[in-house]
């Protein structure tokens, strides 16, 4: 799925300029700090340096960086000294405990783990709504910590500010289907074990979801699960209210935990306050990030999304109403939700236009 980064090459001129920036991935071993690095390569963003960093599960564990191989280091606070930017990907509690040492070492801070989102000075960011809705970027010389946009906060404040362009949209209502890599490499393991045991009538691994997901669609984890399927619901609520604001429609949203591995699906139904056609609300959804399909060869799934930055979308009338569609979308969660991290960070450069080598 990933590949890991390649660091920049430095020239002497480079260094001596400061233009390039050194960058710590903490939970470089996870499935998002993974598609970080991918992404970090892919958009040849501005990094001399690269440093992985992880717990004690991932310590040792041999990662390629262009054509040298290098070691997952332990997160330590001396690893931060002359950081610029850090992406959070690992759990929580990993981002809790060292990212008040990170911003002390005046690091920018990235936060995949969703940890601080309630902290003060904290903000819920997604560059794709932000273009969307025109906003300039005003550089902030002291940037508090940035929690980039949960992906179906994204996909859906996307769909409904692109819709609205034909007319108001009264009410956009949505259902998420949820990947078990939401829940990292674990979640994605338990799903794995689950149907192989369910194939040969062993006793099922509940340690993650605390109910069956294979072989099964569920509203609700069991007790001992956390994070909660219902928290998650809320946070997404959040972050497309934070994103997006008033311009978005008002929307009715039902997270529902489906036996697949990777990548997001979306059953959304648009009422707008005139009849509209399909092939209008297609032509207005079209665009960047956002690529509309009606071919049943390229239909939107979770399959043909892997690996993808666009959004993947199919429009279908509503028989029953003329002022109503259907949208079905699939996206690469991870990479939606990596590239928005990364988009955050390229554009906080404004802030530091000179990184901390010296």
């Amino acid at each position: 799925m990933t590949a890991p980064a390649k660091p920049a090459t430095a020239s002497h001129q480079d260094l001596r300029t400061g233009n390039l920036y050194r960058v710590a991935i903490v939970g470089a071993g996870t499935l998002k700090g993974k598609e970080v690095a991918e992404v970090l390569n892919d958009r040849n963003f501005p990094a001399v340096d690269v440093k992985l960093l992880d717990d004690d599960e991932s310590l040792g564990q041999l990662e390629a960086m262009g054509d040298e191989v290098t070691f997952i280091q332990s997160v330590r606070n001396e690893q931060f000294e002359r950081v610029d930017f850090t992406f959070f990907a690992s759990d929580a509690d990993c981002t809790r405990n060292n990212w008040k040492n990170v911003r002390d070492a005046g690091s920018a801070i990235l936060d995949l783990s969703y940890a601080l989102e309630n902290e003060p000075d904290v903000t819920i960011r997604s560059p794709w709504v932000e273009r969307q809705l025109g906003k300039a970027l005003v550089p902030n010389l002291q940037p508090g910590p940035v929690v980039p946009a949960h992906p179906a906060s994204v996909v859906l404040a996307l769909l409904g500010l692109r819709a609205g362009k034909i007319g108001a949209v009264q009410r956009l209502i949505a259902t998420v289907y949820e990947p078990a890599s939401e829940h990292g490499q674990k979640g994605m393991d338990e799903l794995h074990e689950q149907t192989v045991n369910l194939l040969s009538f062993q006793q099922l691994p509940k340690n993650i979801f605390d109910t069956q997901v294979a072989f099964n669609l569920v509203a609700r984890y069991g007790e001992k699960s956390t994070p909660t399927l219902q928290s998650i619901e809320a946070r997404v609520r959040r972050h497309y209210t934070a994103i997006a604001g008033s311009a978005a429609p008002p929307f009715s949203l039902q997270l529902v935990q489906a036996p697949i591995f990777h990548g997001h699906v979306f059953s959304a139904y648009l009422e707008f306050d005139r009849e509209v056609t399909a092939e209008t609300l297609a032509d207005a959804l079209g665009g960047e990030h956002l690529s509309v399909t009606q071919s049943a060869e390229d239909a939107p799934s979770n399959v043909n999304a892997a690996g993808q930055g666009d959004i993947l979308v199919r429009v279908s009338p509503d028989a029953a109403h003329s002022n109503g569609a259907w949208l079905w979308a699939a996206t690469d969660n991870l990479r939606v939700a990596v590239v928005t991290a990364v988009e955050c960070a390229e554009s906080m450069i404004a802030s530091r236009p000179k990184g901390q080598i010296q």
